[in-house]
């Protein structure tokens, strides 16, 4: 998948980037939610393929994460 592609699938303006980005670097990720699914992508290289994820594997990731 490329970024037009990511693009159609998901408008730029539904991205928003993690709260513990620090804008100087280092490792940054985006979030946009869509119906029914969630994606991720690499902030620093838009290009690359996002994750897409169910809302249960989402929540699954969450759960986990917040331990």
């Amino acid at each position: 998948m490329n970024v037009e592609e990511s693009v159609r699938i998901v408008p730029e303006s539904a991205w928003f980037k993690s709260s513990y980005s620090s804008g100087e670097g280092g490792e940054c990720v985006e979030v946009a939610s869509a119906v029914g699914s969630v994606h991720v992508r690499d902030s620093k290289n838009k290009a690359r393929a996002m994750l897409s994820f169910d809302a249960e594997q989402w929540a699954t990731f969450v759960a986990f994460a917040s331990h």
